[in-house]
């Protein structure tokens, strides 16, 4: 196999998914992230759903490196609020902000906000992930995962990122944000897609 087969782009500037993504697929591959291209163009994600945004991202960036590219959408999805932040989790709050970690307050906030009067009952929830692996020319691999739950009343709990700490996994009786990176990786939407794809990826690297 090529060097350039090993080296796999994750199509996100988010360190904490880059090594959450890394540590669960555990391969020989060297992977790399969009803050490894400061010159690159961003890919629109003006797709109607999760898959499409996912296959948009993963082909652009393949593109744009000639690297076999590994792309992600994911978010929350809130009964009580007709679907939403769906595909607008990461903005939801409508703010833009550089700081990561105040974006995500915003953003929670903002949820919190909208379901301050819903009872625990009615506030179900979804976390969705949709990954896309391709290279320049095609899709080669797409898999899916989710996990139900509540949103809690208020944060708790400091691990994780996004909308983790008010996302409440009543089997666990934590919120996602409480759990142990081994725990939440055994668990959520994003551990789930990746359980599915890494066989795939394996199988495929094999092939190259």
């Amino acid at each position: 196999m090529s060097s350039v087969a090993k080296k796999i782009l994750v199509a996100t500037t988010n360190p904490g998914k880059l090594s959450e993504i890394s540590a669960m697929l555990d391969l020989d591959i060297d992977w790399v992230s969009l803050s490894d291209f400061p010159n690159i163009n961003e890919v629109k994600e003006d797709g109607k759903t999760f898959a499409e945004n996912a296959r948009k991202k993963a082909l652009g960036y393949a593109k744009q490196t000639g690297l076999l590219t590994l792309a992600d959408d994911s978010g929350l999805v809130i009964d009580a609020l007709g679907g939403l932040p769906g595909i607008t989790s990461a903005r939801f709050s409508g703010e833009k902000e550089k700081n990561r970690g105040l974006l995500d307050h915003k953003n929670m906030q903002k949820v919190l906000g909208l379901l301050k009067d819903t009872p625990k009952e009615k506030r179900t929830a979804g976390f969705v992930c949709c990954l896309c692996l391709a290279d320049p020319h095609e899709i080669l691999i797409e898999t899916e995962g989710k996990l139900e739950g509540l949103i809690a009343e208020n944060q708790a709990g400091s691990n994780g990122f996004g909308y983790d700490p008010i996302f409440f996994v009543p089997k666990l009786n934590k919120t996602v944000a409480q759990l142990t990176a081994q725990q939440k990786n055994a668990v959520s939407h994003r551990g789930q897609a990746l359980q599915k794809l890494k066989p795939q990826l394996e199988k495929l690297l094999k092939t190259l």
